[in-house]
């Protein structure tokens, strides 16, 4: 059936702010439905909170609205555009399908006439009711675990006593298993019951016969109006049934499931598709398989929407999943579209992988002291990274090399842990360092019987990891003169880094690097090209192996590099990656051709059609250095990745590679705290008093000048990392020893704090010479909270003209000083009606995107110009659109964790933000908000 004429505007819901559970992969899924929609004449018009996102930028639709997503604003919408003939909630995650469905219980659709798309009410209904879903699967002969619906406590204790422990509890209508637990011991179950009728919001949850350590398995579908159903990617996890998928490490495709298995399992998965509704789009199905060898499969549950896997399964095969899904939601069949990496098979053609990618899940659990830091049915990850190798063990190890957690790969790093009762007590209950201790004990020579038992692993994986073990014993016999080319090459084809061989062979990595050359052992590029290549790829994709044939063949056109922003995590987000996507756009518009470097799956940079070539590699520097080395660039911008990319900077100045836009001088003057207090003193700018210490016994010393409270913190961090507020000598001291504990060799600095300041700060871009501030917020939390917890409201609502003309000033001075070419953020400290400098980026901060929305103006179009030296400042016409006042709402994951205090500090703690327009101050909202500032402070 070809497309549906009657269908000429839509609504796209997106999924709010990012929170855990719910992250960019729904910017990632929005933006490409937007994209597919607008390029079949459809006007699109998109509701989403979330300022940070591409998906409610200008690139992507003319139509925004920067909403709370609630049943009013969807109202009016729908009253301002009575042109709207159908919504598509399949991609904005649970927040989406779940105001869907609250809209259509009050009759809103049928009201204004409105289709949805993509999914059908029923289909959401039976996924999402536990007690449907069980009966649905029944019905068609789908095995599921033991499992019973409990709306009520006394219910749930009957139930229990029925089943026995374990059990798993999964509350109905919630996200990334919010609420959810295994509750192995009978005296913790009252208190997680308590909690999972809570968290669901109809009150209700499904008890589960826990079937723990069997193996779990996803597909990926899309099923078109003609019922042709195809299957996009198997994914294995390679944690077993106990860990909620997000906080699995899983592959692609399966690697342990045998072929009579796999053909079951895609026969009960379409079988699945098709009783929960008659509806053209995409659908993510999860089983789990019993590890004997009757292989019995059993469901566990079904998505009818894109998921965060569903961005993995487009990123690992190229196949683009929610925009094809979105076409077939306006009437397309599969067979009538085309396949959008060789553009001669069509949509109909499932992809065949000739290569491995592996995902590993990012955690933060150091910004949430006294968490809970086992993974069970409740996701706690804040991000992901995936790495594309020919062989299991490559793709491991650059993912490994991609999560920045200051390990150079699994293991050869000298970062073991060797005791060996510790190591048992965490394979057998899995945290977020599983992996690496998996490696130890193998090291250590534990058993794989004994691992096996513990973790419930599949041996297949245990196995690969010991080979490596045996390779990294055999290549430590050598020295880097007499190492044999084959086992050198082997090391590289199995993703180990230079900086592994290094650690191995006890020498430098740039040794490493230069023998590696001279045996021409030479990393080539192949195309991501789901055809397993018997189809030519059309898309510049490309990942990272050691063959002999490069696939990526450089052109002589003028071209530059943009360094991503890696995984997502708390004090780096999403709001990075929409500065890439921003440079790369610009730098196009510039006529240069554009490399991505980015291995983040769930984000708009890595989508193919972004850039002009797209490297899927670890923002880690032998990867950088060789993708520079086979393009040979004008040079590299690394102001729009956060810190990831700025990192590299001083490793890309020792090359000889030039960075576009500021310096690596003047990046290094503002992140070196003694020399830019220099900078400020000679500019006469005030700044709260600070010294720099190596020891506790310094600190005590200094404390005496400098006076309580002080604030101490780790110089070079992002996101306010380890920083807090003490006040006095014995809390300082403990926190200076655990400093440097965790960040040896590092120095440590001490500031006065400046208590019941006001805070705020400004953004700007400078060409060296003019400066334009963008945009000047006031922090509504007094200072002591870090900036991205607190509410920042633009322009400032009570600042004094004397403090406003100050803060002008310093910004204008800060940024000619520090010859800034491109983005600055400054933050400031307001007491007495003094501006007080805290610290100055030269970099696009977390507010950029904030601003950029709120003034509907493409800032980082215009910084990224200004970087390439294309424009200058004053060839602009900037004209922000101003109208009251823009509010940068914070938003918090604590719900995951139970157990942790609400307290905020300089630490940040925050997954992702809102925005919120309001016409005055007199604004209940305001109020509200303002009356609070000073409620969660903590020391």
């Amino acid at each position: 059936m070809p497309r549906d004429n009657s269908i000429k505007s839509v609504l796209i819901i997106g999924s709010g702010p990012i929170v855990i559970g719910q992250a960019c992969e729904f910017d990632y899924s929005g933006s490409q439905a937007a994209r597919s929609l607008k390029e079949e004449g459809i006007r699109v018009t998109l509701i989403n909170s979330n300022p940070a996102t591409i998906m409610t930028d200008k690139v992507t639709a003319e139509n925004i609205y920067l909403l709370p997503l609630e049943v009013k604003s969807i109202v009016k919408i729908l009253e301002e555009n009575k042109d709207i003939d159908a919504v598509l909630p399949t991609m904005g995650g649970q927040t989406a399908l779940n105001l869907a469905m609250k809209c259509d219980e009050m009759g809103i659709w049928k009201k204004y006439g409105i289709r949805m798309i993509g999914v059908d009410i029923d289909a959401i209904e039976v996924t999402e009711d536990r007690d449907k879903f069980r009966a649905r699967m029944e019905s068609i002969g789908v095995g599921m675990a033991p499992s019973k619906i409990c709306r009520s406590f006394l219910e749930g204790k009957e139930i229990a006593q029925d089943f026995g422990f374990p059990l798993v509890i999964r509350p109905s209508f919630t996200l990334g298993g919010s609420g959810g637990s295994v509750v192995y011991d009978k005296k913790d179950f009252d208190k997680l019951l308590d909690r999972g009728l809570h968290t669901s919001p109809i009150h209700e949850v499904l008890i589960d016969k826990a079937v723990l350590g069997w193996k779990e398995y996803e597909l990926e579908l899309l099923r078109d109006n003609n019922d042709n159903v195809t299957i996009i990617c198997s994914i294995e996890n390679f944690d077993p049934m106990g860990v909620h998928t997000g906080d699995s490490i899983t592959v692609a495709p399966a690697m342990t499931l045998s072929d009579s298995t796999f053909q079951k399992m895609r026969t009960m998965a379409i079988m699945m598709m098709r009783s929960i509704g008659n509806f053209a789009g995409g659908c993510n199905v999860q089983f789990a398989v019993n590890p004997d060898d009757s292989e019995e499969i059993i469901a566990i549950e079904i998505n009818p929407r894109v998921s965060r896997s569903s961005a993995l399964a487009s990123k690992a095969t190229g196949y683009p999943i929610a925009k094809i899904a979105s076409k077939l939601a306006i009437g397309y069949n599969l067979d009538e579209l085309e396949n959008q990496i060789t553009k001669s098979t069509s949509a109909f053609f499932e992809p065949t992988l000739d290569y491995v990618i592996v995902k590993i899940p990012r955690w933060n659990f150091d910004k949430f002291k006294g968490a809970n830091r086992e993974l069970g049915f409740q996701m706690k990850s804040v991000g992901e990274v995936m790495g594309i190798g020919r062989c299991f063990q490559e793709a491991l190890q650059k993912a490994c090399q991609s999560l920045e957690i200051k390990r150079n790969g699994l293991g050869a790093d000298g970062r073991e842990v060797t005791n060996q009762d510790e190591l048992l007590k965490s394979l057998e209950r899995p945290s977020w360092n599983r992996l690496f201790h998996i490696y130890d004990a193998i090291k250590l020579g534990i058993s794989i019987k004994t691992i096996q038992k513990l973790t419930r692993i599949d041996p297949w994986f245990l196995n690969q990891i010991e080979e490596m073990i045996l390779l990294e014993n055999e290549i430590s016999k050598y020295t880097l003169k007499d190492l044999p080319r084959d086992l050198f090459y082997e090391a590289k084809q199995k993703g180990y880094a230079d900086r592994q061989i290094a650690h191995l062979l006890r020498c430098l990595e740039s040794e490493v690097f230069n023998r590696r050359n001279e045996l021409n052992i030479k990393r080539v590029y192949k195309l991501v090209d789901t055809c397993a290549a018997e189809f030519e790829a059309k898309t510049p994709y490309y990942y990272s192996t050691f063959e002999d044939e490069n696939e990526s063949i450089a052109s002589d056109k003028k071209k530059i590099v943009v360094l991503g922003s890696g995984p997502n995590r708390i004090g780096q987000g999403i709001e990075f990656d929409y500065s890439c996507v921003h440079g790369v756009l610009a730098a196009k518009e510039c006529g240069y051709e554009t490399i991505m470097i980015n291995c983040n799956p769930e984000t708009v940079s890595t989508d193919f059609n972004v850039a002009d070539k797209l490297y899927f590699e670890p923002v880690f520097w032998e990867h950088i250095y060789d993708i520079i080395l086979n393009e040979k660039p004008e040079g590299v911008i690394v102001q729009l990745g956060g810190q990831t990319a700025l990192k590299l900077a001083e490793k890309l100045e020792r090359y000889g590679i030039k960075i576009i836009g500021t310096d690596y001088k003047s990046l290094d003057l503002a992140e070196d705290r003694g020399s830019f207090s220099n900078l400020l003193k000679e500019n006469k700018i005030p700044y709260p008093e600070f010294g720099v210490i190596e020891d506790a016994e310094q600190a005590v010393e200094l404390s005496k000048r400098l006076g309580f409270p002080l604030l101490v913190r780790p110089s070079y961090v992002l996101g306010g990392q380890s920083m807090k507020i003490v006040i006095n000598e014995q809390e300082l001291e403990q926190h200076v020893v655990n400093l440097l504990k965790d960040h040896p060799g590092n120095q440590v600095l001490l500031d006065h704090f400046l208590e019941g300041a006001i805070e705020a700060e400004s953004d700007s871009i400078c060409d060296g010479t003019d400066n334009y501030i963008i945009g000047i917020m006031e922090h509504i939390e007094p200072a002591g909270i870090h900036s991205g917890d607190s509410y920042a409201v633009l322009p400032p609502f009570d600042l004094s003209e004397n403090v406003m003309k100050q803060i002008e000033e310093h910004t204008k001075t800060i940024a000619i000083a520090l010859k800034t070419v491109g983005l600055l953020n400054i933050q400031f400290a307001i007491k007495n009606e003094v501006v007080y400098i805290i610290e100055a980026n030269p970099r696009a901060s977390r507010t950029v995107p904030f601003i950029a929305k709120a003034y509907d103006e493409p800032y980082v179009n215009y910084a990224t110009k200004v970087m390439l030296g294309e424009k200058k400042v004053k060839d602009f016409n900037f004209n922000p659109r101003k109208k009251g006042y823009a509010i940068k709402i914070p938003v918090f994951s604590y719900e995951k964790f139970p157990e942790v205090t609400k307290e905020l500090g300089p630490e940040m703690k925050s997954t992702g933000e809102a925005i919120y327009f309001i016409d005055d101050l007199t604004d209940e909202f305001f109020h509200t908000i303002y009356s609070e500032r000073n409620l969660y402070l903590s020391k």
